[in-house]
């Protein structure tokens, strides 16, 4: 098993290492998201996302991208540490930090067999939908259902009593 750092892989490597793991019949499977904070509702999306397949890639927004998604104030954490605790569950194969808004052109490059989405979405909404069809890459939802948020979780910690 590698460790936690050495999932964290550039993006030229993590083609070899999908390209490599697709040719000895693994199923890739590619989980996306901006994990500014871990919550119970990630760890259970990545596991989620690896029991449809045999390798489990995540990829996380980088700061810029996560910036632009969430708001003033974000990330809370930097693009590394996320990266480095998204490595470290045991689910989660490589980690790779991408900066597109979403992650259409890592399913053009990686050409994962599925591409897994959280609660959040349906079939219907999930942003690369036509992408991953026109490709012949499965989606599936998984995880719990939403209840978890890192918004909600930071709107609590503000409002906790300070002593």
């Amino acid at each position: 098993m590698r460790r936690a750092q050495t999932k964290i892989v550039p993006r030229h490597e993590l083609r070899a290492l999908i390209r490599e793991s697709k040719q000895a019949g693994k199923r890739v499977v590619l989980a996306n998201g901006c994990f500014d904070t871990l919550h119970v509702g990630h760890i259970r999306y990545l596991e989620g996302a690896r029991r449809e397949g045999d390798i489990l890639v995540v990829a996380v927004n980088s700061d810029s991208s996560l910036r632009h998604l969430k708001g003033l104030g974000r990330p809370i954490l930097n693009e590394q540490a996320r990266a480095e605790l998204v490595a470290a569950i045991r689910a989660v194969d490589f980690v790779l930090v991408f900066s597109e808004p979403n992650v259409e052109r890592l399913l053009e490059e990686f050409l994962p067999d599925v591409h897994a989405k959280g609660t959040d979405y349906t079939a219907e909404t999930v942003p690369e939908r036509a992408v991953a069809d026109r490709l012949g890459i499965r989606v599936a939802i998984v995880g719990d259902p939403k209840g978890h948020s890192t918004r909600n979780l930071l709107a609590s910690v503000r409002k906790a009593p300070h002593a």
